[in-house]
């Protein structure tokens, strides 16, 4: 029998999808599942995006340019404009969701072997972009007891090797929530410039700031021209995950030109969900505003109620809708499929995401679960309620 490739073998499973078959039959048995596992807004989709399908006048479902049609990248870099980053519709490749753009940041600067230093905990796919790059993760950790801030750049410093080729980093982060200041932005800047690496940027959280404090983007760091490459996604923006629509962002003309040969090779990102994207640039600045105090109300809710919890660590996030909560258990993965499996509370249980997925590190992160705030404020409070009561009987703590 033919083999699967070594890389195939070695390509984590999702730790979100993994429990998917214990929710599913959670409710084959009747029971309602309050998901806190996946960040899918239920926030809806701008009416402006939605009507931009419906009404097109195609005659032809054709291909566009490989680096996304002229017209709307020249609205995503007034998008940008807005927002005090500097760049030009050249200097933009509209990919297939934020993951192809990781993916063809991996494959421009990073070689086979070559490394890329990312503070953990991270988006846990980053684990399977740098798997099927054959480059290796070199984690930098960062603790709950500070709410996941970046951690010394000392530390950065002391993981760099003549493999190393980057620096990457989500921004507000996902699991953690958290936004980093304009002072740790430009630390950053200033390693990479030092030791001649790629800072790449993950900013697809960027709408979603709190508390009065201000996003702060690599793209805006003067003297990052050649060092800098963001990506982007309307995923989360515009609550529009389905449209598979994201950006690659650089002023680094040679990183551009070779990007833009990994998107030749797909041929185009795809065209009925370019329009719906560039119709939702027009999106009112009243939904944002809108959005951002719903997602507020969610985090202090979420906080507050967790908080009527003994034994766990909570770190109280900034941005993006995610919070990281440390149980007092010794395996969070045992304790989501338990409450999947084996649990229910007035045949009500809840999603959680275990979080040593978010880890690159083994043995770390063991008893900590990542919560997507996405649900509204009643449905949060009942979904911690559950949550509590369940911590109470579960049998292997």
């Amino acid at each position: 029998m033919p083999k699967i490739s070594q890389k195939g073998q070695l390509m984590p499973s999702s730790p979100i999808r993994k429990l998917v078959p214990y929710a599913e039959q959670a409710y084959k048995e009747g029971k309602t599942v309050y998901h806190l596992n996946i960040g899918q807004p239920d926030i809806k989709t701008p009416e402006v995006a939605l009507d931009a399908v419906k009404v097109h006048s195609l005659d032809i479902l054709a291909y566009t340019r490989s680096e996304g049609s002229e017209d709307y990248r020249k609205k995503i870099a007034q998008y940008y404009s807005k927002n005090d980053i500097n760049v030009t519709h050249s200097d933009i490749i509209v990919t297939t969701g934020g993951s192809e753009a990781l993916l063809f940041a991996f494959g421009s600067v990073m070689d086979s072997g070559d490394e890329i230093i990312i503070p953990e905990p991270f988006y846990a796919n980053y684990n399977g972009f740098s798997t099927a790059s054959d480059i290796k993760v070199v984690p930098v950790i960062s603790k709950i007891e500070n709410n996941f801030a970046l951690p010394p750049i000392e530390e950065f410093e002391a993981l760099i090797t003549d493999k190393t080729k980057a620096i990457l980093i989500c921004n507000p982060g996902n699991p953690t929530g958290y936004l980093y200041s304009k002072e740790e932005i430009k630390q950053l800047a200033a390693l990479v410039k030092k030791h001649d690496l790629f800072l790449i940027a993950d900013e697809v959280y960027r709408e979603f700031v709190y508390d009065g404090n201000e996003f702060y983007s690599i793209m805006q760091e003067d003297g990052l021209e050649d060092y800098a490459i963001m990506i982007d996604s309307v995923s989360k923006r515009y609550s529009m995950c389905g449209a598979r629509i994201g950006y690659f962002v650089s002023r680094n003309k040679e990183v551009i030109q070779t990007a833009l040969k990994f998107a030749q090779a797909r041929l185009s990102p795809p065209t009925l969900a370019q329009i719906a994207s560039e119709a939702a640039l027009d999106t009112p600045q009243s939904y944002f505003d809108d959005v951002i105090v719903e997602y507020v109300k969610r985090r202090n809710t979420l906080i507050r109620e967790l908080k009527t919890i003994d034994g766990l660590k909570i770190a109280e996030p900034k941005g993006a809708f995610y919070c990281i909560v440390e149980l007092p258990v010794k395996s969070a993965d045992h304790f989501a499929q338990w409450l999947l499996e084996s649990y229910d509370y007035e045949k009500e249980t809840v999603m959680v995401a275990p979080a040593a997925g978010f880890y690159s590190t083994p043995g770390v992160g063991l008893n900590q679960i990542r919560i997507a705030y996405v649900l509204n404020e009643e449905s949060l409070i009942r979904a911690v309620h559950i949550l509590k009561e369940a911590l109470k009987v579960y049998p292997n703590p």
